[in-house]
Protein backbone atom coordinates (compact mmCIF):
# COMPACT_ATOMS: atom_id res chain seq x y z
CA UNK A 1 0.00 0.00 0.00
CA UNK A 2 1.32 3.32 -0.67
CA UNK A 3 0.18 6.44 1.26
CA UNK A 4 -0.94 8.30 -2.07
CA UNK A 5 -3.61 5.04 -2.83
CA UNK A 6 -4.52 5.13 0.97
CA UNK A 7 -5.29 8.97 0.78
CA UNK A 8 -7.15 8.49 -2.69
CA UNK A 9 -9.10 5.94 -1.27
CA UNK A 10 -10.19 7.82 1.66
CA UNK A 11 -9.83 11.46 -0.16
CA UNK A 12 -13.32 12.09 -0.46
CA UNK A 13 -14.47 10.69 3.19
CA UNK A 14 -12.12 13.22 4.67
CA UNK A 15 -12.86 16.50 2.60
CA UNK A 16 -16.40 15.80 3.76
CA UNK A 17 -15.30 15.66 7.60
CA UNK A 18 -13.32 18.58 7.06
CA UNK A 19 -16.02 20.91 4.93
CA UNK A 20 -18.49 20.30 7.36
CA UNK A 21 -16.59 21.01 10.76
CA UNK A 22 -14.85 23.64 8.66
CA UNK A 23 -17.96 25.39 8.07
CA UNK A 24 -18.51 25.81 11.59
CA UNK A 25 -15.53 27.63 11.60
CA UNK A 26 -13.50 24.88 13.66
CA UNK A 27 -10.72 22.98 13.19
CA UNK A 28 -11.17 19.15 12.84
CA UNK A 29 -9.24 16.59 14.65
CA UNK A 30 -9.06 13.25 12.28
CA UNK A 31 -7.80 10.57 14.33
CA UNK A 32 -5.89 7.85 12.52
CA UNK A 33 -5.07 4.46 14.74
CA UNK A 34 -3.68 1.09 13.73
CA UNK A 35 -1.16 -1.23 14.82
CA UNK A 36 2.72 -0.77 14.57
CA UNK A 37 3.50 -0.25 10.93
CA UNK A 38 0.29 -0.46 9.68
CA UNK A 39 1.05 2.95 7.83
CA UNK A 40 -0.04 5.45 10.05
CA UNK A 41 3.06 8.32 10.23
CA UNK A 42 2.69 7.74 6.59
CA UNK A 43 -0.82 8.12 5.90
CA UNK A 44 -1.08 11.34 8.39
CA UNK A 45 1.14 12.96 6.23
CA UNK A 46 -0.14 12.06 3.20
CA UNK A 47 -3.42 13.70 4.24
CA UNK A 48 -1.44 16.78 5.62
CA UNK A 49 0.15 17.36 2.59
CA UNK A 50 -2.81 17.40 0.92
CA UNK A 51 -5.51 18.65 3.20
CA UNK A 52 -2.69 21.64 4.30
CA UNK A 53 -3.46 19.86 7.92
CA UNK A 54 -0.72 19.58 10.57
CA UNK A 55 0.22 15.50 11.61
CA UNK A 56 0.83 15.26 14.75
CA UNK A 57 1.55 11.95 16.65
CA UNK A 58 1.07 9.79 20.38
CA UNK A 59 4.50 8.43 19.52
CA UNK A 60 5.77 12.24 19.98
CA UNK A 61 4.07 12.90 23.05
CA UNK A 62 5.48 10.18 24.95
CA UNK A 63 7.05 10.99 28.53
CA UNK A 64 10.71 11.77 28.76
CA UNK A 65 12.83 8.90 29.38
CA UNK A 66 13.18 10.51 33.36
CA UNK A 67 9.51 10.63 34.01
CA UNK A 68 9.08 6.70 32.76
CA UNK A 69 11.82 5.32 35.26
CA UNK A 70 10.07 6.80 38.00
CA UNK A 71 6.76 5.43 36.88
CA UNK A 72 8.96 2.57 36.44
CA UNK A 73 10.37 2.71 40.32
CA UNK A 74 6.23 4.11 41.36
CA UNK A 75 3.88 1.19 39.68
CA UNK A 76 5.66 -1.39 37.70
CA UNK A 77 8.93 -1.74 36.02
CA UNK A 78 7.61 -2.52 32.39
CA UNK A 79 6.36 1.44 32.68
CA UNK A 80 10.25 2.13 31.83
CA UNK A 81 9.19 0.73 27.89
CA UNK A 82 7.18 3.23 25.81
CA UNK A 83 3.95 2.52 24.16
CA UNK A 84 1.34 1.38 26.67
CA UNK A 85 -1.46 3.95 27.59
CA UNK A 86 0.16 5.73 30.38
CA UNK A 87 3.87 6.00 28.92
CA UNK A 88 2.11 9.39 27.26
CA UNK A 89 2.15 13.05 28.45
CA UNK A 90 -1.32 13.95 27.23
CA UNK A 91 -1.32 17.16 29.00
CA UNK A 92 1.24 18.36 26.23
CA UNK A 93 -0.96 16.89 23.46
CA UNK A 94 -3.86 18.56 24.63
CA UNK A 95 -2.02 21.53 24.74
CA UNK A 96 -0.41 21.42 21.60
CA UNK A 97 -4.12 20.82 20.23
CA UNK A 98 -5.58 24.05 22.19
CA UNK A 99 -3.07 25.95 20.87
CA UNK A 100 -3.34 24.50 17.29
CA UNK A 101 -6.87 25.15 17.02
CA UNK A 102 -6.80 28.99 18.60
CA UNK A 103 -3.89 30.03 16.53
CA UNK A 104 -4.21 33.16 15.10
CA UNK A 105 -2.29 33.96 11.59
CA UNK A 106 0.95 34.66 12.70
CA UNK A 107 1.06 32.00 15.76
CA UNK A 108 3.25 29.54 15.96
CA UNK A 109 3.20 26.45 17.54
CA UNK A 110 6.39 24.04 18.17
CA UNK A 111 5.02 20.47 17.69
CA UNK A 112 6.92 17.91 20.10
CA UNK A 113 9.31 14.92 18.79
CA UNK A 114 10.04 11.90 19.96
CA UNK A 115 13.35 10.56 19.31
CA UNK A 116 12.72 6.49 18.61
CA UNK A 117 16.49 5.40 18.61
CA UNK A 118 17.23 7.65 21.88
CA UNK A 119 14.23 6.37 23.50
CA UNK A 120 13.72 10.16 24.82
CA UNK A 121 11.93 12.98 23.60
CA UNK A 122 14.11 15.54 21.18
CA UNK A 123 15.43 18.58 22.17
CA UNK A 124 12.54 21.62 21.75
CA UNK A 125 15.02 23.24 19.67
CA UNK A 126 14.84 20.54 16.75
CA UNK A 127 11.09 20.80 17.17
CA UNK A 128 8.92 21.90 14.10
CA UNK A 129 7.13 24.95 14.19
CA UNK A 130 3.66 25.36 12.65
CA UNK A 131 2.44 28.95 11.72
CA UNK A 132 -1.24 29.85 12.11
CA UNK A 133 -4.21 27.82 12.42
CA UNK A 134 -4.31 24.49 10.30
CA UNK A 135 -7.34 23.71 7.94
CA UNK A 136 -7.75 20.32 9.88
CA UNK A 137 -6.08 18.77 12.30
CA UNK A 138 -4.47 14.59 12.01
CA UNK A 139 -3.65 13.06 15.16
CA UNK A 140 -2.24 8.93 14.52
CA UNK A 141 -1.69 6.85 17.49
CA UNK A 142 -1.57 3.01 17.74
CA UNK A 143 -3.92 2.90 20.69
CA UNK A 144 -6.12 5.94 19.55
CA UNK A 145 -9.86 5.33 20.75
CA UNK A 146 -9.39 1.97 22.06
CA UNK A 147 -11.41 0.85 24.60
CA UNK A 148 -10.41 -0.42 27.63
CA UNK A 149 -11.28 -4.34 28.41
CA UNK A 150 -13.21 -5.92 31.06
CA UNK A 151 -11.86 -6.77 34.49
CA UNK A 152 -12.15 -9.93 33.75
CA UNK A 153 -10.19 -10.06 30.41
CA UNK A 154 -7.25 -9.43 32.69
CA UNK A 155 -6.86 -12.24 34.78
CA UNK A 156 -4.92 -13.94 32.71
CA UNK A 157 -1.41 -13.37 30.47
CA UNK A 158 -1.44 -13.45 27.14
CA UNK A 159 1.89 -13.54 26.21
CA UNK A 160 6.00 -14.45 27.60
CA UNK A 161 6.04 -10.57 28.47
CA UNK A 162 3.32 -10.78 30.62
CA UNK A 163 3.84 -14.46 32.17
CA UNK A 164 7.28 -13.50 33.60
CA UNK A 165 7.14 -9.87 33.80
CA UNK A 166 3.65 -9.37 35.34
CA UNK A 167 2.57 -12.47 36.53
CA UNK A 168 -0.01 -10.64 39.06
CA UNK A 169 -1.27 -8.54 36.43
CA UNK A 170 -0.32 -5.28 37.89
CA UNK A 171 0.91 -3.56 35.06
CA UNK A 172 -2.02 -4.70 32.79
CA UNK A 173 -4.73 -3.33 35.41
CA UNK A 174 -2.38 -0.33 35.71
CA UNK A 175 -2.68 0.26 31.71
CA UNK A 176 -6.00 -0.58 31.90
CA UNK A 177 -7.10 1.51 34.62
CA UNK A 178 -5.29 4.90 33.13
CA UNK A 179 -6.86 3.85 29.56
CA UNK A 180 -10.16 4.47 31.00
CA UNK A 181 -9.40 7.39 32.77
CA UNK A 182 -7.39 9.44 30.76
CA UNK A 183 -6.94 8.75 27.00
CA UNK A 184 -11.30 9.13 26.92
CA UNK A 185 -10.20 12.56 26.67
CA UNK A 186 -8.22 12.54 23.60
CA UNK A 187 -10.99 9.96 21.83
CA UNK A 188 -13.62 12.60 22.39
CA UNK A 189 -11.85 15.50 20.92
CA UNK A 190 -11.81 13.51 17.24
CA UNK A 191 -14.63 14.52 14.93
CA UNK A 192 -13.36 11.58 13.25
CA UNK A 193 -11.62 8.68 13.51
CA UNK A 194 -9.94 6.10 11.15
CA UNK A 195 -9.01 2.83 12.03
CA UNK A 196 -6.32 0.80 10.04
CA UNK A 197 -7.09 -3.21 10.48
CA UNK A 198 -4.24 -5.36 10.93
CA UNK A 199 -5.33 -9.06 9.38
CA UNK A 200 -4.29 -10.21 12.79
CA UNK A 201 -1.47 -9.38 15.47
CA UNK A 202 0.74 -12.19 13.39
CA UNK A 203 1.71 -9.32 10.75
CA UNK A 204 2.60 -6.93 13.70
CA UNK A 205 6.12 -8.19 14.19
CA UNK A 206 7.52 -8.64 10.48
CA UNK A 207 5.50 -4.71 10.14
CA UNK A 208 7.66 -3.68 13.10
CA UNK A 209 10.84 -5.01 12.13
CA UNK A 210 10.34 -3.48 8.64
CA UNK A 211 9.70 0.00 10.39
CA UNK A 212 13.16 -0.15 12.38
CA UNK A 213 14.77 -0.70 9.13
CA UNK A 214 13.39 2.02 7.85
CA UNK A 215 14.58 4.28 10.29
CA UNK A 216 18.28 2.68 10.97
CA UNK A 217 18.86 2.17 7.04
CA UNK A 218 20.31 -1.43 8.05
CA UNK A 219 18.57 -4.46 8.10
CA UNK A 220 17.29 -6.25 11.12
CA UNK A 221 19.29 -9.04 12.64
CA UNK A 222 18.25 -12.10 14.12
CA UNK A 223 18.87 -11.06 17.73
CA UNK A 224 17.37 -7.40 16.87
CA UNK A 225 14.19 -9.27 15.70
CA UNK A 226 14.53 -11.29 18.97
CA UNK A 227 14.48 -8.21 20.65
CA UNK A 228 11.60 -6.69 18.89
CA UNK A 229 9.57 -9.91 19.52
CA UNK A 230 9.21 -8.72 23.22
CA UNK A 231 8.93 -5.36 22.54
CA UNK A 232 5.64 -5.60 20.52
CA UNK A 233 4.35 -7.73 23.67
CA UNK A 234 4.16 -4.72 25.46
CA UNK A 235 1.36 -3.91 22.89
CA UNK A 236 -0.35 -7.29 22.00
CA UNK A 237 -3.31 -7.55 24.27
CA UNK A 238 -4.48 -3.90 23.11
CA UNK A 239 -3.85 -4.60 19.97
CA UNK A 240 -6.00 -7.67 19.69
CA UNK A 241 -8.12 -6.33 21.60
CA UNK A 242 -9.29 -3.15 19.00
CA UNK A 243 -8.71 -6.17 16.38
CA UNK A 244 -11.58 -7.74 18.11
CA UNK A 245 -14.05 -4.42 18.16
CA UNK A 246 -12.23 -2.68 21.35
CA UNK A 247 -12.48 0.34 18.79
CA UNK A 248 -15.25 2.51 17.37
CA UNK A 249 -14.18 3.92 14.22
CA UNK A 250 -15.78 6.27 11.62
CA UNK A 251 -14.16 4.07 8.91
CA UNK A 252 -12.15 0.96 8.96
CA UNK A 253 -9.64 0.29 6.40
CA UNK A 254 -9.00 -3.62 6.37
CA UNK A 255 -5.53 -4.31 5.06
CA UNK A 256 -4.14 -7.04 4.23
CA UNK A 257 0.15 -8.62 5.29
CA UNK A 258 1.43 -6.93 2.41
CA UNK A 259 -0.89 -3.91 3.58
CA UNK A 260 -2.51 -3.59 0.73
CA UNK A 261 -6.42 -2.46 1.07
CA UNK A 262 -8.84 -5.08 1.15
CA UNK A 263 -11.92 -3.27 2.40
CA UNK A 264 -12.70 0.53 3.42
CA UNK A 265 -16.32 1.76 5.21
CA UNK A 266 -18.12 2.41 7.93
CA UNK A 267 -19.37 -0.95 7.01
CA UNK A 268 -16.34 -2.72 5.96
CA UNK A 269 -17.77 -3.02 2.19
CA UNK A 270 -15.71 -4.44 -0.16
CA UNK A 271 -13.84 -2.56 -2.87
Amino acid sequence: MTAAALVETIGGWIEHHILRIAAEDATPIIGVAGCQGSGKSTLALGLAERFGAAALSLDDVYLTKAERTRMARAIHPLFATRGPPGTHDLALLHAVLDRLITAGPNDRTALPRFDKLAHDRAAEAVWPVATGRPRAIVLEGWCLGATPQDPSALAQPINGLEREADPDGVWRRAVNAVLARDYGAVTRRLDALIFLKAPGFDVVLDWRCEQEAGLTGQRVSDTRRAALRRFVQHYERLTRHMLDGGIAPDLTVTLDADRGIVAAGPGVERL
